[in-house]
């Protein structure tokens, strides 16, 4: 699938740490098996993946980025704040032309994160690795055109 070999920043919440966890696994399994390099770091919530890949935007050379979480519905409208300007803020970075695989899980419960998140199911890992080094060979496709 890949036209070069990528290395990628995941930046990953694990607020619920055993789904993520394994959201992460699916990634790093897909992102071996294309040939890519990759980093992770943590941070406390999804709220704060968006900032932390600007930040490493800034700071290091990265050929794109994977931001992992995962939001529950909760009791409050808590969860739709998060989950709007996750989902805003990373679209803002992607419209920079920074490569991003969006892996936020946004669902109704657990057990849909788990549907989602397991390797044997959906493994919405994968999807998330195919779609950014998709849009990293876009990228250089893009850069590497004589105008």
């Amino acid at each position: 699938m890949s036209d070069i070999a990528p290395h990628i920043l995941i930046v990953t919440s694990r607020y619920y740490e055993k789904i993520v966890l394994e959201l992460e696994a699916g990634v790093e399994e897909a992102l071996d098996r294309v040939g890519a390099t990759y980093e992770t770091i943590e941070v406390p919530g999804a709220f704060e993946i968006p900032a932390a890949i600007r930040m490493a935007m800034d700071a290091a050379e990265f050929d794109g980025f994977i931001g992992l979480g995962c939001v529950i519905r909760g009791e409050t409208s808590h969860y739709d704040y998060v989950c709007g300007e996750t989902a805003r803020a990373m679209m803002d970075i992607s419209l920079l032309g920074t490569p991003i695989g969006f892996g936020v899980l946004t669902v109704e419960n657990q057990d849909q994160a788990w549907v989602r998140a397991d390797r044997k199911q959906k493994n919405k890992g994968q999807e998330i690795v195919d779609a950014c080094v998709a849009m990293v060979n876009l990228s250089h496709h893009f850069s590497d055109v004589d105008v």
